[in-house]
């Protein structure tokens, strides 16, 4: 059951990690990101479907509708994110060099696909770390590895509201690779 017209914020909080806790029980802890809004009001995640507690709380038919979306759209995300996971891994035989540029590859590939779904909104360098750790653990690193390598590679160098240049993309892609591999990605120029 939906919050009350005249619910508080704490209300409807609590409403929202609720229905989190009845997802992820029923479907597992990917749909712990359902209502990752894009946006100041959403943290700067990636769901269009939910907007914000305050404006996607609501009737309970209409509330119930966005929460089914919102999962969906989540879920998509998560799909799309396993198959360029996939498609971007370094090779297990690869070369220092050669993972290094799968690295770098994957990071600018990662970052430009968080830039283009969040509109670098508010935050949205939050989504582009953990995307990162998540493919860095898909990759073969243990969390903490993957923690501390993205937040050293982005330490900082993004901003809400500011979609970053190519540039500092490419950057942030290298700083990345040359961190876990400790050589530079092959360039051929």
């Amino acid at each position: 059951m939906t919050p009350d017209r005249g619910a508080t914020r704490t209300d409807t909080l609590r409403f929202v990690d609720e229905v989190t806790v009845v997802l992820a029980a029923r479907y597992g802890r990917w749909a712990c990101g359902w209502d990752w809004g894009i946006g100041e009001g959403g943290g700067g995640g990636v769901v269009a479907s939910w907007c914000c507690d305050s404006h996607s709380v609501g009737e309970p038919a209409d509330t119930a509708a966005r929460v089914v979306a919102s999962l969906r759209e989540w879920r998509d995300w998560i799909e799309e994110l396993a198959d360029r996971f996939a498609a971007l891994a370094p090779p297990s035989d690869a070369s220092p060099e050669d993972r290094s540029w799968h690295l770098e590859r994957a990071a600018t590939r990662l970052v430009t696909v968080v830039v283009d779904r969040t509109g670098a909104e508010a935050g949205w360098y939050r989504t582009c770390r953990l995307v990162l750790i998540w493919f860095l653990t898909s990759a073969g690193l243990t969390p903490d590895e993957a923690r501390t390598a993205a937040e050293s590679a982005i330490d900082g160098r993004f901003k809400s509201w500011v979609a970053p240049p190519a540039t500092l993309i490419d950057s942030v892609g290298e700083d990345l690779a040359v961190g876990l591999t400790g050589t530079r990605p092959y360039r051929d120029f």
